[in-house]
């Protein structure tokens, strides 16, 4: 073969290539967090910004326990989460524990806060939930967050397993995925 044909062969493949990066659609830039789709319930207040976004990855432990309130009657009560909390590519940021509920940073610093609202989030799946921060213990992420957001809440809710006299102390684990969302006054 001589280089003739080669070099047509080539420039012709080169050609076919750049068209169709040309026709490739540009990656679209990450969209800023908007909770204008959230019930006002869970919405920050006006005056913060979002400073971290989380995915929740974990479980959630619940025990079978008599009613205090309610002789004979049983339910199972939740007791806590444990999940890793991981960047939207994936790499781990910390850990969300409770209780109290907590949400460590892998720079050591950690913040608890306290429950200030909730909203339904379809069937099967643990609610929204709007949390006020309390001052961060050690410096790094968590350092002035003002609030914290549960939402695109998936799995979570008590087990539906039988929880009566003969389940009371069992303790059941169950899987759920949940964004959070860090806040810090703006």
């Amino acid at each position: 073969m001589s280089i003739k044909p080669l070099f047509l062969l080539a420039t012709v493949s080169a050609a076919a290539l750049l068209s169709a990066c040309g026709a490739m659609t540009p990656m679209k830039p990450m969209t800023m967090y908007s909770q204008d789709t959230l019930p006002d319930a869970v919405k920050v207040p006006a005056g913060n910004k979002v400073a971290l976004e989380t995915v929740g990855v974990g479980e959630i432990t619940y025990e079978c326990r008599a009613k205090a309130d309610s002789p004979g009657a049983f339910a199972w009560v939740f007791v806590g989460p444990q999940a890793d909390l991981l960047s939207r590519s994936g790499s781990k940021l910390g850990t969300y524990f409770g209780p109290p509920a907590t949400w460590a940073a892998l720079d050591g610093s950690k913040i608890t806060g306290t429950q200030l609202a909730v909203a339904p989030a379809g069937m099967g799946n643990i609610p929204s939930q709007l949390v006020k921060a309390n001052p961060a213990v050690g410096s790094g992420a968590m350092s002035g967050i003002t609030y914290i957001q549960r939402v695109a809440t998936q799995g979570g809710v008590a087990p539906a397993s039988m929880c009566d006299g003969g389940a009371v102390g069992r303790k059941e684990v169950v899987k759920y995925q949940a964004d959070y969302i860090f806040w810090k006054a703006a």
